[in-house]
C-alpha cells in the first residue's frame, strides 16, 4: 500500500472528501469562482471542513480563440463549458464564443519519465556499478539519488503500478498477462476505474507520448482487430512508438507506431531500435516545440535495454573488452566498495553471502571463463548504449531551453537483473524458453565473435545477474528480497530541486511516481474519468524529499506489501518480513510447497540495509505481527488467492481470438498477424494446404511462415522449387524440397506432418506434396516444444523481420504469384495435463 500520511487513514479521508464533493456541484464551484474572479481560489465551508475548491487560471479573453483555462480536474474529461456568445437568426447579429483551451496550472513542469529494463541496483555507475551510465549520473548530479526505491520484481506488474499509481494487484497485474487468471488481482486488465497518469495529464492539457516497451496489453489483442482500450492510446497516450510485448529483437523489432506495424530497419544495415527510439523521441520533441512551444509534455521513455536479447551495436561491446575477465565474485566486491564510497548504501551495510546454488568464478574452466566474460561484455555494452541514447533525449530537452522546468525521473530497471539466461547463458534465448537449459559451452563459443549481433538472441549466465544485484540476495522475479525489487532512482528538476547531488534514503515504491508527478504539476487525482468513479491512487508523493531541509525526513510511505508467485514481503515502519524462495527462479518445473509452508525471515532495515541479519528466531512475536499485516494488505489489494504454481498457472483458460479453433483459412497477402492469434503447429499433427498460381517465368517467394531466424517454419518457392523449412531453434534446420520447378499455372502444395505423440517435443514425419504427388519426405527426431519467437509474426505471401532459412532467401521475400487460399488443419494437441502445464509455463516465461 502507499504510506498513509498524518491526518487519518486514506479510507477516512476519501470518505470525507467524497461526501464534500457530493454536497457541492461543479456548477456551484464555478459560480463561486466567477464571483471571486479569475485566478483566485475559493474557500468553501462544508460543516467543519474547509476545502479549497479550485484556483482557476484564465489567460486571454474568454470566448476568444486564444483563451486558455485550467480545470478543477475532479471530472475528466471536463464537461463542455456553457456557450458564452450570442446566437440570433443572422450571423451579423450574433457573437461567436470559442471554448477555452485546457492547460495545466502555470509553472507545471514538463515530465520525462524514464525506466530501463532488467537492471538491478548494482548495474549502473550511479549506484556503484562498473558499467558507466553518464546520463543517469547527470540526473543524479543535477538532482537527487534515492537508495530505497522499489519495483514489484517483474516487468509488466511494475509498469502497471508505475503508470497508474496503484498496486499491481489492484489493477489486475499480479503477474504478467500471459499468466493471467480469472481473479481481480490477476486478470491483466486495467479497469476504467484505474485511469493512468497519461489520461490525467492529457485531459489537463499535456501532450502525452510513450516510446519503447509496453507489455500491459494482452498478447491476443495485438492484432488490427483490437480492441484498443488496453493499448497506449486507450491509456491516455496520444502517441506511441514501440513494441507491445515483453521483449523484441533490437535489429528487426516487432514495432508499432500507434496501432500500425512498422518496419523502419528496411534498407538500413546499421539499424538498432535503441538508437531509433531516441531519434524518434527527439524528432517528436522538436515537432512539439515548433508547433506548441508553451504546451508542456509528458514523455514516457522505456527502452528494452537491458532485457534479453542483449543486442548493442558492436562498438559498444568493444568498449568492455576484458572488463569482466576477473569474474562475477570480484566484480561483486568491486561494486560493493563503490557503493560505500558513493554513499548509496550505508557504511554499516553488509554484503550478503554468495549462494551455494551458484558456482564461484574460480571453479570455472578456461573456456567457461572466456564465454561468460563475453556474455557480460555484451550485457555491459547494451546497458551503456541504452544509457547513452537516453542521454541524447535529455540533451534535446536542454537544447530546447526546457531543462530547467522539466521533471526528469530516471528509474534504473523495472526489476532486478534477469536470471532467465540459465546457469550457462545462451546465444539464443529461445532455447531456454523451450526448456533447453544447458547449451554446451563449446557450442556457445562458436557464437563468441557474433555474440550480440543479429545472428544471436543472447542472454548471460545467472551468476552475473546475482552479482549485478549487489549487495542484495536474489534477482528478478523474487519479490521477497531486494535483489528483485530494489532499483536505483534519480530525480532532477532544476527549477525546484536545489540540493543538487543529494542522496535520499526514504523508503518508497513504484506507485509513488504518479502522485509525485501530479503534485509537481499542481494537479489532483480525478474523482471520475469518462463518467466512471475512480479508485484512489495508493502511492504517496515524494515531493516532500525535494528540499534539503527535509533530506532526513521520515518516509511518508509507511507500509508496503510485495508479492510475486507467492514470494512475499511486507514493509512497515522500518521493519521487513519476507518468505524465502523455496526454489530458485532458474529451476523450472520443480515441486513447490504449500503457500502456508514457506520459511519466513525478519529484518530491521534501520540497522540492516541488505537483509543480512535474520531476526525471525529471536523475535517470533514481531514476525507474527508482520505476517498478519501482510495478510491484511493482501486482502485489501486483491493479492489473494496466493498461487505458487510458478508459471504453470498459464494453463488456465483465458480469452483468445482463436481459442478452440483448429481450421484457419487465408487468401492473398496477410502479414503481421501476432502468433497468439495464429494457428499453432506445436505438439500436434497438422496439414498446410496452399492453392497458388505460379506466374510465367517461374514462381518465387514466401507462401506462409511463422517465426524466423531463431525458430519457426516456412512454406515457399525458391526459383520455382517448393520448399518447407523447419527451424528447430537454430539447433537443426531440416528442409523438404521438390526436384522440379513448378510450371506456370495453378498448383496445390501440401505439407502434411504426422506427430509422434503423445508428449512434448516429440518428432514426426513430414511429407511435401505437389498436385497430389509426394516430392519429399523426412522424419524429425524432435520438434519445438513450447514457443516460436513471440516477437516474430505469422505471415502469408511475405516474410517480415527475419527469415527461417538465411541460406534460401532474405526477407521480405514477397511471393510473385497469386495465393488463392492457404488452409491449416490442426490435429489435437497430444499432451498430458502435466505437459500442457509445462507448455503454458514456457510460453509465459518467454513473454515475460
Amino acid at each position: 500500500m502507499g504510506g498513509d500520511q498524518e491526518g487519518g487513514s486514506r479510507e477516512g479521508r476519501g470518505a470525507n472528501d467524497n461526501a464534500a464533493r457530493k454536497s457541492l456541484s461543479r456548477r456551484s464551484i464555478l459560480n463561486i469562482l466567477k464571483g471571486v474572479g479569475a485566478g483566485l481560489g475559493a474557500a468553501v465551508i462544508l460543516g467543519k471542513e474547509t476545502i479549497v475548491a479550485f484556483a482557476q487560471q484564465i489567460t486571454g479573453v474568454l470566448g476568444s480563440p486564444s483563451a486558455t483555462t485550467t480545470i478543477p480536474g475532479n471530472q475528466l474529461p471536463p464537461p463542455s463549458p456553457k456557450f458564452g456568445g450570442v446566437i440570433n437568426e443572422s450571423a451579423k447579429d450574433s457573437k461567436p464564443w470559442w471554448p477555452p483551451r485546457v492547460v495545466p496550472p502555470k509553472g507545471a513542469p514538463n515530465v520525462l519519465l524514464i525506466m530501463t529494463d532488467d537492471q538491478g541496483y548494482g548495474v549502473s555507475s550511479t549506484f556503484g556499478g562498473v558499467i558507466p551510465t553518464p546520463a543517469l549520473d547527470r540526473i543524479a548530479a543535477a538532482g537527487l539519488r534515492y537508495t530505497q526505491f522499489h519495483s514489484t520484481a517483474l516487468c509488466s506488474p511494475t509498469r502497471a503500478a508505475l503508470i497508474t499509481g496503484r498496486n499491481h494487484h489492484e489493477v489486475g497485474f499480479g503477474v504478467i498477462t500471459e499468466l493471467s487468471t480469472g481473479f481481480p488481482g490477476y486478470d491483466s486488465y486495467f479497469g476504467p476505474e484505474h485511469a493512468t497518469v497519461g489520461t490525467i495529464l492529457r485531459d489537463n492539457g499535456y501532450s502525452t507520448s510513450w516510446f519503447g516497451k509496453n507489455h500491459n496489453t494482452p498478447a491476443f489483442q495485438y492484432s488490427a482487430a483490437g480492441p484498443f482500450d488496453q493499448w497506449p492510446s486507450g491509456m491516455g497516450f496520444e502517441y506511441f512508438y514501440g513494441f507491445m510485448g515483453g521483449e523484441t529483437d533490437q535489429w528487426t523489432p516487432y514495432l508499432f507506431r500507434d496501432h500500425t506495424q512498422i518496419f523502419p530497419w528496411t534498407d538500413k544495415p546499421d539499424y538498432n531500435l535503441i538508437t531509433d527510439m531516441a531519434d524518434e523521441a527527439i524528432d517528436y520533441l522538436r515537432k512539439l516545440d515548433a508547433v506548441a512551444p508553451e504546451k508542456p509534455f509528458f514523455l514516457y521513455y522505456v527502452p528494452g535495454g537491458s532485457h534479453s536479447p542483449h543486442q548493442p551495436k558492436k562498438e559498444w561491446i568493444e568498449k568492455f573488452k576484458g572488463k569482466f575477465d576477473t569474474g562475477w565474485n570480484a566484480m561483486r566486491d568491486e561494486i560493493f566498495a563503490n557503493q560505500k564510497r558513493l554513499g548509496v548504501i550505508p557504511a554499516s551495510a553488509q554484503l550478503t553471502p554468495w549462494p551455494d546454488e551458484l558456482p564461484t568464478w574460480e571453479s570455472r574452466t578456461a573456456d567457461e571463463k572466456k564465454l561468460f566474460a563475453r556474455q557480460a561484455e555484451v550485457f555491459a555494452g547494451y546497458t551503456a548504449y541504452t544509457d547513452y541514447e537516453i542521454g541524447r533525449v535529455i540533451q534535446q530537452v536542454e537544447d530546447m531551453g526546457k531543462l530547467d522546468n522539466t521533471l526528469i525521473i530516471y528509474i534504473c530497471g523495472d526489476n532486478g537483473t534477469s536470471p532467465e539466461g540459465t546457469l550457462l547463458g545462451t546465444p539464443n534465448q529461445m532455447t531456454a524458453y523451450n526448456g533447453i537449459l544447458d547449451v554446451p559451452v563449446g557450442a556457445q563459443l562458436e557464437f563468441y565473435d557474433s555474440w550480440g549481433s543479429s545472428a544471436t538472441y543472447p542472454h548471460m549466465a545467472v551468476a552475473w545477474s546475482w552479482a549485478f544485484d549487489t549487495p542484495f540476495k536474489w534477482t528478478k522475479q523474487i519479490a521477497s528480497h531486494f535483489g528483485g525489487t530494489r532499483q536505483g532512482l534519480a530525480i532532477s528538476w532544476p527549477a525546484r530541486i536545489k540540493d543538487a547531488g543529494g542522496v535520499r534514503s526514504q523508503f518508497h515504491h513504484i506507485i509513488d511516481i504518479v502522485p509525485t508527478i501530479l503534485e509537481a504539476a499542481g494537479l489532483k487525482a480525478p474523482d471520475t474519468v469518462d463518467g466512471i468513479r475512480q479508485k484512489p491512487i495508493e502511492g504517496v508523493s515524494m515531493a516532500y524529499t525535494f528540499d534539503k531541509a527535509h533530506a532526513d525526513a521520515p518516509t511518508t510511505h509507511k507500509t508496503q506489501y510485495f508479492e510475486m508467485v507467492a514470494n512475499r514481503g511486507i514493509f512497515h515502519d522500518g521493519w521487513y518480513a519476507n518468505t524465502v524462495p523455496p526454489v530458485p527462479p532458474w529451476v523450472l518445473n520443480a515441486p513447490m510447497p504449500d503457500v502456508d509452508h514457506y520459511k519466513w525471515e525478519l529484518y530491521n532495515l534501520t540497522e540492516d540495509y541488505s537483509q543480512y541479519n535474520d531476526l525471525a528466531a529471536k523475535m517470533p512475536e514481531k514476525l507474527k505481527e508482520m505476517q498478519a499485516l501482510f495478510l491484511q494488505e493482501a486482502k485489501k489489494y486483491n493479492v489473494l488467492p496466493l498461487d505458487n504454481s510458478q508459471f504453470a498457472r498459464a494453463i488456465a483458460p483465458r480469452p483468445s481470438a482463436t481459442a478452440g479453433q483448429n481450421v484457419f483459412t487465408y487468401s492473398g497477402v496477410m502479414a503481421g498477424i501476432p502468433l497468439s492469434d495464429a494457428p499453432s503447429i506445436l505438439n500436434r499433427s497438422f496439414t498446410i494446404t496452399a492453392e497458388v498460381e505460379v506466374p510465367h517465368g517461374g514462381g518465387d517467394g514466401m507462401i506462409v511462415t511463422a517465426g524466423g531466424r531463431f525458430g519457426g517454419y516456412g512454406l515457399y518457392l525458391v526459383k520455382g522449387i517448393p520448399v518447407f523449412t523447419y527451424n528447430l531453434l537454430l539447433l537443426l534446420l531440416p528442409r523438404w524440397a521438390g526436384e522440379k520447378q513448378l510450371p506456370a499455372g495453378k498448383h496445390m502444395i501440401v505439407f502434411d506432418f504426422k506427430y509422434d505423440g503423445p508428449g512434448i517435443a516429440k518428432g514426426g514425419t513430414g511429407v511435401l506434396k505437389v498436385d497430389g504427388e509426394e516430392v519429399a519426405s523426412l522424419t524429425l527426431p524432435k520438434t519445438i516444444p513450447f514457443i516460436i519467437p513471440p516477437d516474430e509474426t505469422f505471415d502469408v505471401g511475405i516474410d517480415l523481420r527475419t527469415g527461417v532459412n538465411d541460406q534460401d532467401y532474405q526477407p521480405p521475400f514477397r511471393f510473385n504469384g497469386t495465393i488463392h487460399k492457404v488452409t491449416f488443419d490442426l490435429g489435437k494437441v497430444e499432451l498430458t495435463m502435466d505437459e500442457h502445464r509445462r507448455f503454458r509455463e514456457a510460453n509465459a516465461i518467454a513473454r515475460d
